[in-house]
């Protein structure tokens, strides 16, 4: 199809028709000059005879040789042909096959056809919408500052945005929209939600809800409200997600109820640090704002596959929104709703990490120094001590807290964990029986 478009700029039928063609290239001319280069000296022929062929004959059969150029040119074209005759089943048939991309194991795309976004986007809506919902917490503010020794306090709100992930109530949001401890102010204090409501798309009917559980390490919270029959949103895969394709960030900005706003996927697995932790997520160019926190990052069949959770702001900052892929999420959620916590596996240890700098002055090797250990933990219980320096983790190198704990996460509570020390300049290897974190 590029081609027929090409060509139809370059050559339009309406070109052929103001631009007859010249006549004297397909007639004999009377000049008499030129008489002789037409006629056969044959002093037999019938005078007649030579006007006959001069005048009829092969004017006709010139006008019938220009005709045949001048459609064959035409129907060559694809452009003016579909004008002359108009599109075929089979263009047809093309056209709408052409709607899907070609992708090699690289992820690239050799084909993209965006005469469709506009329906990519709607589709996309009309799947997700009903399982998006707003959320509003209602909490007390107090300031122990107020003068003459008294102390003010009032209400306040805020809002975020959920997923419904069961046709039974429950939904999945960040906990940060529903935990009131994780914001900080210097000069308030802020008491626990003492309400929490939910609204559903396209209705204004609010419900309560509860929180059945929460996440602090993977900002994530399930909340419940007691209605059944509601569409849960359909779930992505999450690791297959191509940088460029298609995102759609929906929630509950501002508090405006159900709205959306579209992008690409900008970057997979950007590690992102917020308040001290660390998140592996999707980055999109969709806008995220204040109240979309909860919300879902859908791909082009409006299938979930982040939760929109954090954006960047500030002069010279634009589209840069992350959301947790969803795939990371599932385990999350179903300890949530089964033990109303997320039970981690836990060695009992404070570290410090050593460069090679601080290694070097305080000639020890670069690692993991030990700086303290709980009572009767698990790093206890397998004979660390203060001061040891852990290079490795099940056989691999590390360096740093974060990939000490990276190895332990893929570990359940009770596995065992072999960890490779430094004491004193000698190695030795400890075996450590993981329990559950306090």
């Amino acid at each position: 199809m590029e081609n027929d478009n090409n060509l139809n700029n370059s050559i339009n039928p309406k070109n052929f028709e103001s631009e007859p063609i010249n006549s004297n290239r397909f007639q004999v001319v009377s000049d008499p000059n030129l008489k002789n280069n037409f006629n056969y000296s044959n002093n037999n022929s019938k005078k007649s005879n030579g006007g006959f062929a001069k005048n009829i004959v092969i004017p006709f059969f010139s006008g019938i040789v220009g005709c045949s150029l001048v459609l064959g040119m035409c129907f060559g074209v694809p452009s003016i042909k579909e004008k002359i005759i108009g599109k075929n089943s089979v263009t047809s048939t093309s056209t709408s096959s052409s709607l899907s991309t070609n992708s090699n194991s690289l992820g690239t795309v050799s084909q993209v056809n965006l005469t469709n976004y506009s329906d990519t986007a709607v589709y996309a809506a009309n799947k997700i919408l009903p399982s998006i919902v707003g959320i509003e917490i209602t909490y007390k503010v107090s300031s122990p500052f107020f003068m003459f020794g008294g102390q003010s306090s009032s209400t306040a709100t805020a809002s975020g945005s959920g997923i419904i992930i069961s046709e039974d109530g429950y939904i999945l949001t960040n906990n940060h929209v529903v935990d009131t401890s994780s914001s900080s102010y210097s000069y308030y204090e802020i008491s626990k939600a003492s309400s929490i409501k939910v609204k559903l798309y396209d209705t204004d009917t609010t419900y309560d809800a509860t929180i059945i559980g929460q996440d602090s390490q993977t900002d994530l919270a399930v909340l419940k409200i007691d209605v059944s029959g509601l569409t849960s949103a359909e779930f992505a895969d999450s690791d297959s997600v191509k940088i460029g394709e298609f995102a759609m960030a929906i929630g509950n900005p501002l508090g405006l109820g159900s709205s959306i706003t579209c992008g690409v996927v900008s970057a997979v697995n950007r590690a992102v640090t917020n308040e001290g932790t660390t998140y592996t997520c999707i980055q999109t160019d969709a806008a995220i704002n204040s109240g979309n926190s909860g919300g879902a990052l859908v791909n082009s069949e409006g299938k979930v596959i982040g939760i929109n959770t954090l954006k960047l702001s500030g002069t010279g900052v634009e589209g840069i929104g992350f959301a947790i892929p969803i795939n990371s999420t599932l385990d999350i959620i179903d300890q949530l709703i089964e033990n109303n916590k997320v039970l981690r596996p836990y060695i009992g240890i404070t570290t410090q990490d050593l460069t090679e700098e601080i290694a070097k002055a305080n000639d020890l090797v670069v690692g993991i120094y030990v700086k303290s250990i709980a009572d009767f933990s698990a790093a206890e219980k397998a004979g660390l001590k203060v001061g040891d320096v852990i290079i490795k983790a099940d056989g691999k190198d590390v360096s740093t807290a974060s990939e000490l704990n990276e190895i332990r996460d893929t570990h359940k509570i009770g596995d065992e964990m072999t960890l490779t020390i430094n004491r004193n300049g000698s190695e030795k290897e400890i075996k450590v029986v993981l329990q559950e974190a306090p």
